[in-house]
Order: structure tokens, then sequence, then C-alpha cells
């Protein structure tokens, strides 16, 4: 197995110029990149199966405490395993659960009027998003390194939002988080793009956990805010 690398930091230095395309990359971050699209591709199909099979089952949503305490737990794991035979293990443990937990959310969405057209466009336009963002990136090759604090001091401030919206019963609140979330979800797909094609990023374990995250959040935001108009 190759040597996978550091995790993610911020990029200080010269604006980049743009680039002609995937084809200029270093070999160093074509061979990260190619990594890291197809690690992304298997564990997207392993999460899909998973949320199939809970969805299929009706198994019952863990709840936020476990999910949350999954997620973390398994993410800090990935990130200590990042360079070791059981890096990817962990990360189809990680995926695999979060998939888990969409089964309920994917059954619930089922059982309201055009429930799985609903589940469709959040798809489509989840995939459209992120072929548009990725293209972006991979043919201007500019360095979003900038926006990086931003969007995760956004995702902690929206992941607070959201907690209160869920003890407090704030269904508004729960709204303009999940459109928040969605908005940043974009601009990370952007910001971790860039930072394997402009060197910041040199561990594709790494990489593909962090495209995964922010597909997922991504879809699940989508999938609220297509939910809402399908139940009016």
């Amino acid at each position: 197995m190759e040597k996978l690398g550091t995790p993610v930091t911020a990029r200080v230095g010269s604006r980049v110029e743009p680039h002609s395309g995937f084809t200029t990359l270093p070999a160093n971050a074509h061979r990260v990149l190619r990594n890291t699209y197809a690690l992304l591709s298997l564990t997207l199909v392993f999460a899909a199966s998973m949320a199939a099979l809970s969805s299929t089952l009706e198994l019952p949503s863990p709840g936020i405490i476990v999910t949350l305490a999954g997620y973390f737990g398994l993410l800090f794991a990935v990130h200590k395993l990042k360079n070791s035979g059981w890096a990817l293990p962990t990360v189809f443990a990680l995926t695999g659960f979060m998939g888990y937990t969409l089964g309920p959310l994917l059954s619930r969405t089922l059982n309201l009027p055009g429930g799985g057209t609903t589940i469709a466009m959040a798809l489509a336009a989840t995939g459209a998003i992120f072929l548009a963002l990725s293209a972006w990136a991979l043919t201007t090759r500019r360095d979003f390194s900038w926006m990086g604090g931003m969007l995760f001091a956004g995702m902690v401030v929206a992941i607070l939002a959201s907690l209160a919206a869920v003890f407090f019963e704030l269904p508004a609140l729960a709204l303009a988080v999940s459109a928040v979330v969605a908005l940043l979800s974009a601009g990370l797909i952007l910001f971790e793009t860039s930072a394997i094609v402009n060197g910041g990023e040199t561990n594709y374990v790494m990489a593909t956990v962090g495209l995964f995250v922010s597909l997922f959040n991504l879809f699940t935001s989508l999938l609220h805010l297509f939910g809402l108009g399908s139940s009016e």
C-alpha cells in the first residue's frame, strides 16, 4: 500500500494561475486525485447499499446521540489510522455507518407524497453540483484554501444550530440550517478538490472522507429542502 501522506492544511503563498485541465496536473496530484475518486466511488456504492438495506428493513434511527458519537468516533479513528493498513477498513466503517443512519430518513421521505421523486431530485442535484464544482476546480486549478476557515467555522455554527432545532423543535430553524449546510457543503467540495489539485492534500484517504462527508451533507440537506416542498 502506498504511503498516504498528511491531512488537509491551509495553503499560504502566491496565487495559483488557471491551468487548462486535468492532464496538466503534477504526477503526485494526479495520483492522489485518481485514488480519491476510485475510493470515493466505492464508498458511495457501499453507503448507498447500507442505506437501502436500512430503509428496506425499516431499521430504527439510532438517535442523535449515537449518530454523533459514531460519526465523530469513526472520523477520529480514520484520522489516527490514515497511514496504516487499517485506514481503508475504517473508512468503510465510517461511510457504512453514515449510510445506515440515512436509511430512516429515506423511509420517512418515501412516505411523503411524491417521496420517490424527492429523493431522485436530491440525488440528481447533488450529482450535478459535485460534477460542476469538481470540473471548475480541475480546469481552473484556482487556490480556494482561503475559504477553509470560513467554511469550517460555518459548519460548527450550523451543527450547533441544528442541535438547537432538534432539542427545541424549531422547524423554521431546521429549514434554515439545511439551506446553510447545503451552501457550505458545496463550498467544501470546491475547497477539498482544490486542495488535492494544488498539492495541499496528499492523503487520498482523508481526501475521500472529506468529499464523502460533504456529499452526504449536501444530499441530506437538499432532501430536507425538497421534502418540505413535497409535503405541502
